[in-house]
């Protein structure tokens, strides 16, 4: 696979887990904590998917 796959699927990943967390506490997909926490996620997604291409 090349690089910029593995880093799209690592930000498509990172973001629906990072938006999919606030609703285990009971928090709308639409809070202030869902949209904060997809792109905390899309962004570790992205740093995680450019460290796993290097390999």
């Amino acid at each position: 696979m090349s690089r910029k796959t593995i880093i799209w699927i690592g930000m498509s990943i990172g973001s629906v887990v990072g938006g999919y967390i606030p609703n285990l506490w009971g928090a709308n997909f639409l809070s202030m904590s869902s949209i904060f926490l997809t792109a905390v996620g899309g962004i570790a997604g992205i740093w995680l998917g450019f460290k796993l291409s290097d390999y």
